[in-house]
């Protein structure tokens, strides 16, 4: 509806916006460089962020970004990841089907792993998502993974993906033996105000935008609403692209961002 009133191309402020269309700011450069270096040295990382700040995001560039010709990225994100699921989805996704007892299937992977490594040439990336939400059981399983021929050799990369709490749990005492097999470590912050705007912008010119739409004033309001998350910028701002059209307005104003905030997201 909105995108015919402002002559859009395409759909601002979606989910699936390709990764080379994506905003890039400095951090985020910063993460896929480190991200990347996990990667090709096969190596363990624990990236965390708050919600709506991109982590999937990260990991669809990352996943893109590696040549398939040498890597082979496997993603799982599970809510209940058990280390019997764990295994079958990773085999699963090598091609093979799982042995039906949790220690075969455990042997299997390491078999195949090897078998890409050696005989493909290839790294194994796996990558888990909400790793916030692993169990203990879990968490201790990755340890037994990482621990491979007498801890002598990590045959891939292992990436773990996850809201703050993770950051809280690898802290106590009875993670310390993962915690100190961690790598890299890295943090997403929010965007700051400059971000903000320039985010806003790479969305409109994604779309076709062909003048400004939001106001100065505007995207101080935008800012203040969403602290600077994605998921929240996103959402206030498509919002008021609909009101607007609606409203047959060209330009969003201040008063307009408040309006819609007040009325359609904070309830």
């Amino acid at each position: 509806m909105y995108e015919a009133f402002f002559g859009f191309s395409k759909t601002p402020f979606t989910r699936d916006i390709p990764v080379e269309a994506l905003y890039a700011s400095e951090s985020y450069q910063e993460l896929l460089g480190r991200l990347e270096y996990v990667s090709r040295n096969r190596q363990f990382a624990v990236i965390t962020g708050d919600v709506g700040t991109g982590k999937s995001t990260s990991i669809r560039k990352l996943s893109s970004m590696l040549d398939p010709n040498r890597y082979k990225v496997i993603y799982i994100s599970d809510s209940a990841l058990t280390p019997r699921n764990f295994y079958w989805e990773a085999l699963h996704q090598l091609g093979c089907e799982p042995r039906f007892y949790r220690g075969d299937a455990k042997r299997q992977l390491q078999k195949e792993l090897m078998t890409l490594i050696e005989t493909y040439k290839k790294i194994p990336v796996i990558i888990n998502d909400e790793a916030h939400l692993l169990s203990r059981e879990m968490l201790e399983e990755i340890r037994f993974l990482l621990n491979f021929k007498m801890d002598s050799y990590n045959p891939l990369g292992l990436i773990l993906v996850g809201q703050s709490e993770i950051k809280e749990i690898l802290k106590l005492q009875i993670y310390e033996a993962i915690s100190q097999r961690v790598n890299v470590r890295y943090h997403i912050p929010p965007f700051d105000r400059t971000q903000t705007v320039e985010y806003v912008g790479k969305h409109l010119e994604y779309a076709g935008a062909a003048n400004e739409i939001y106001t100065d004033a505007a995207y101080e309001v935008i800012y203040e609403y969403s602290g600077g998350v994605a998921r929240k910028i996103n959402n206030v701002c498509t919002v008021c692209l609909m009101h607007a059209a609606t409203s047959k307005k060209k330009i969003i104003d201040d008063h307009m961002v408040k309006m819609v905030i007040e009325n359609e997201l904070e309830w």
